[in-house]
């Protein structure tokens, strides 16, 4: 005989309930919790001008996490992305003063994209392990910033277009978030759809696997990292039009918050494991919190703290998800 258990789980409701990817939807009913408690905490915070500010805030972070998503799937890391960021934004922001804004732009790119190169050079082809690579990276490049600099931010760029490329609209919506959301759709794109996505995901899976499969791992492995350094480098392209300046500081600690953005969005430290509207919704979570935290009124000293949690909790979850497969 049915018990009352069995017909409770017998249900349409409960069967509804139960075939939910609670896991996947975690992120995004934690994001909508937050913006119900935060616009009645604040009534500011739900208004457009207050939601266009998250996205400026947000967009190099995306950038940074599109490209540190790939990286995450294929078992590596990159945490030379904050300070690469600062250097991209002083080469810009010194080549934009002598030679215009287009010359600006394309330096600061290749800069972000050699820095990729050289960390998916030594990684794939040296066999450093990725930690140590970037690690030593994020030395160079901000050692390289504040070298080139003299430690003195850099003004007085006088480009209209870099300019609007920062604070701009188009069609009623920031440029720079318009940029960042074309970056999500290619990065997409490539992990859903093509070959260099599924190699990702095989390089991350298992790497003697795929190598004995047939997969050019060390090739591969470098366009990964060149292509996280590419979005690197237009981070801090838009990094530095937002502020319109040079900032041998910028980007502290950015690469943090990219691999918290990864790791909330459920791609596996460990790598094989992974999407990329996974991380959108990691990066809209940060930037929330962010704006939230500046909205309260808390100190920048706090909000590090919370951030540190908030990456405890995110690799803590990656772990304990990791384990269930």
């Amino acid at each position: 005989m049915e018990s009352t258990l069995q017909k409770v789980q017998n249900t349409p409701t409960f069967t509804f309930l139960r075939r939910i990817d609670w896991g996947e939807l975690g992120v995004p009913i934690a994001v909508i919790l937050l913006c119900i408690i935060f616009s009645f905490i604040s009534p500011n915070f739900l208004t457009f001008d207050n939601l266009a500010n998250v996205g400026r805030q947000s967009a190099a972070l995306a950038l940074v996490a599109w490209g540190m998503t790939l990286i995450i799937i294929s078992a590596g890391i990159d945490l030379s992305a904050g300070s690469v960021v600062a250097f991209v934004s002083v080469v810009t922001a010194t080549v934009i003063k002598s030679n215009g804004a287009a010359a600006g732009i394309l330096a600061g790119l290749v800069i972000g994209t050699l820095f990729g190169l050289l960390n998916g050079v030594l990684i794939a082809k040296v066999k450093l392990p990725p930690f140590v690579v970037t690690l030593g990276t994020m030395s160079i490049a901000r050692g390289a910033a504040l070298t080139y600099t003299g430690g003195v931010p850099v003004f007085g760029l006088n480009s209209k277009f870099f300019a609007w490329l920062g604070s701009g609209n188009l069609i009623g919506i920031p440029v720079i978030i318009l940029i960042a959301f074309l970056g999500l759709v290619v990065t997409y794109v490539i992990l859903r759809y093509t070959k260099f996505g599924v190699y990702t995901y095989a390089i991350g899976g298992n790497e003697t696997a795929a190598y004995w499969a047939g997969i050019p791992v060390d090739k591969y492995k470098v366009l990964i990292y060149t292509y996280g350094g590419f979005l690197t480098g237009l981070g801090g392209v838009l990094l530095a039009a937002r502020v319109n300046s040079g900032q041998p500081l910028l980007g502290t600690g950015l690469e943090l918050q990219a691999i918290a953005a990864v790791c909330i969005g459920g791609t596996s430290l460990f790598g094989g494991q992974g999407s990329i509207i996974g991380t959108l919704f990691g990066v809209i979570l940060i930037g929330v919190l962010n704006n939230a935290l500046n909205l309260l009124g808390i100190s920048s000293f706090v909000q590090q703290i919370i951030i540190g949690i908030t990456i405890i909790i995110a690799v803590l979850v990656s772990i304990l998800r990791s384990r269930q497969y």
